[in-house]
């Protein structure tokens, strides 16, 4: 690679990092590993940065490779991993709502898989349109708004299900401290 595409790689790095850092951050749910990947993604990128003619795309290209690394990494994991019915609850350093919120969507989306949620970021957070989303994804229009349903209705059935467990172990904590306020009283 030139020299003078090296620096403007460096100069592309510099003013987008902070993006790419918030895309690779909605792909993966770990700080540490959105990092990583876009790390990854970055040094897979420098190889191939003067095949890329319109530098204007290098973002689009920069996120799929993202997707493409992610989507590596879910295959190689280990399947020694047990899925249990219950999610551990999401920490929540500062307690504002918006926070809360945004670590309760960001826990949800674990139960998509890459495809979907890869669809839902793109449209909802990066707010691609449909045909920006299927091309970065490589996929036809008419699939990716059939892969956007399906991943919303199962985010909202994953969101009703834990709205549900919230009401049964709030009626569970009534009922216990009826309980304890009855032996009190005796």
């Amino acid at each position: 690679m030139a020299h003078g595409e090296v620096l403007e790689f460096e100069e592309y790095v510099r003013t987008r990092q902070d993006a790419l850092l918030r895309s690779a951050r909605r792909l993966v749910p770990d700080p540490t590993d959105a990092q990583d990947l876009l790390q990854t993604a970055l040094v897979r990128t420098y190889g191939r940065w003067d095949g890329i003619a319109d530098k204007s795309l290098a973002d689009a290209y920069l996120r799929r490779v993202m997707i493409n690394t992610r989507t590596e990494w879910w295959r190689a994991r280990k399947l020694e991993e047990v899925p249990t019915e219950q999610l551990p609850d999401a920490s929540i350093e500062d307690g504002t709502e918006q926070r809360a919120d945004r670590a309760l969507l960001m826990d949800i989306l674990k139960v998509l898989a890459p495809k979907q949620r890869s669809v839902v970021v793109l449209r909802h957070w990066e707010q691609m349109s449909t045909e920006e989303t299927a091309a970065a994804l490589g996929m036809s229009a008419g699939t990716v708004k059939s892969t956007l349903h399906r991943a919303l209705a199962r985010l909202r059935q994953e969101l009703e299900s834990r709205d549900l467990d919230l009401r049964a172990l709030e009626r569970g904590d009534r009922s216990l401290q009826h309980e304890g306020r009855e032996r009190c009283a005796a």
